[in-house]
Parts: C-alpha cells; sequence; structure tokens
C-alpha cells in the first residue's frame, strides 16, 4: 500500500466517522420516529380532552354503567392481604391493578380496590358469612382514552408503590421508551440543526422561544405565589 494510500485513509477517518455518525442520527429519528407516532397522537389526543374537560361529545362519566353483584365466595387462602385480593378477584374473574394498600374494616372484612382502563371495581367480602359483593363502573371509548393519559398502574401514596398487574408493568416500559426515545430524538436535533449552518439562524430562534416559554411555566409563573 502506498503512503498516498495511507495519507488519504488517515485524511479520510473523521469525514468517515462524521458521515456514520449523522447516518446513524438520522436512521434513528426515523425508526424512533415510528416507534412513537401513536403514543405522541394518543397522548396529544388525551391532553387535549383533559385540557377542555367541558366538550360536551366527551362528557363519559353520566353515561357510566354501574352494576352490581353478590355471591357466596370461598375462604382465601391464609395469606397476605394482597394474596387474599387476588383469590377475591380471581373468583369473581375480575382482571386489574389493585388499589394498594387493601382495605381492611375489621378482621373479617376485606375491601378491594381494583381499576384498568375502562373499568372500576370494588369487591366488599364478609369472611365471616362467606359472602362478597362486587361492584362494577363502565366507562365508554372516552372515558378509556381519557384514563390511558395518567393510567400508571400504581398509587402513589405512602410507600407502596409497586405494580400488580403485569399489562401496567408493560405500560409503563413502554411510557419509559417513550421518554428515552423523546430525550434521543430531541439530542439528535440539535445535531442535525446545527450541522447545516444556513438553518442555525432560525432554528436559535426557536430553540429561543422555547427555552424561553419552558422557563416562563418553571420558574417565572412561581413568583406570584411564592
Amino acid at each position: 500500500m502506498s503512503s498516498a494510500d495511507n495519507q488519504a485513509r488517515t485524511g479520510n477517518r473523521p469525514n468517515s466517522f462524521s458521515s456514520v455518525f449523522e447516518l446513524w442520527n438520522r436512521k434513528l429519528h426515523y425508526y424512533i420516529g415510528l416507534y412513537l407516532l401513536f403514543f405522541v397522537w394518543l397522548y396529544s389526543l388525551t391532553g387535549l380532552l383533559l385540557n377542555h374537560s367541558t366538550w360536551q361529545f366527551q362528557q363519559f362519566w353520566p353515561s357510566r354503567r354501574v352494576s352490581a353483584e353478590e355471591r357466596l365466595i370461598q375462604d382465601p387462602i391464609p395469606g397476605s392481604d394482597l394474596e387474599q385480593a387476588r383469590e377475591l378477584m380471581r373468583q369473581f374473574g375480575v382482571r386489574g391493578e389493585i388499589a394498594l394498600p387493601v382495605g381492611r374494616p375489621t378482621r373479617t372484612r376485606l375491601e378491594v380496590r381494583a381499576s384498568r382502563p375502562g373499568y372500576s371495581y370494588v369487591i366488599l367480602a364478609d369472611l365471616c358469612r362467606h359472602r362478597a359483593r362486587l361492584e362494577t363502573t363502565h366507562v365508554n371509548t372516552w372515558g378509556v382514552v381519557r384514563a390511558l393519559h395518567e393510567f400508571i398502574g400504581s398509587r402513589l401514596a405512602g410507600s407502596v408503590t409497586r405494580r400488580d398487574w403485569i399489562v401496567t408493568s408493560v405500560w409503563a416500559l413502554s411510557m419509559d421508551a417513550v421518554s428515552l426515545g423523546l430525550i434521543v430524538m430531541v439530542l439528535g436535533g440539535y445535531y442535525l440543526w446545527w450541522c447545516p449552518s444556513r438553518r442555525r439562524a432560525w432554528g436559535a430562534v426557536a430553540l429561543a422561544l422555547g427555552v424561553l416559554c419552558c422557563g416562563a411555566f418553571l420558574f417565572g409563573f412561581r413568583w406570584p405565589w411564592s
């Protein structure tokens, strides 16, 4: 190999690395954007509904359906309140995230609250009489869509914050992926904006407006109430 070839290869390394980095940065934008597409649409729609809760077409709570049933139950196996709550849900065929901690009004009574998008459940069990009552509240599609915006699958009250339903764990992992994907896209977007110098001026204006608006919400609006 000639010295000219060595010099050419050495001289091309920086450009080669830059080209590969830019290529993969663009690919990440494409593929992460495709993954985020429907999640962003979902959050945009649900955020709009939450911001305009008086719109008539999305008034799902007045049209909710409430049903109740009472039946004999088998005594839950000895164990923790959570294990007994799961056993009661199994007997009623209920699936969802249990609101922790499980209610224990008395030693022989158990109150279980569970939910999933579109449904909420309340089970009141009298272990002494071997009877339990299930109350189910069902809302329409608008209620489901709205619930997805704030559905995290755990109650952040006290020290009990774990999730106990596999679906909510998968949902939480998907939301983590959305958050990380947005961070990667934003950082890559900074690089794509900075490289072509002809776009820096308008990009700087957009960036400055975003920083000012976000800063106003984070810091500027605090001083009247402090």
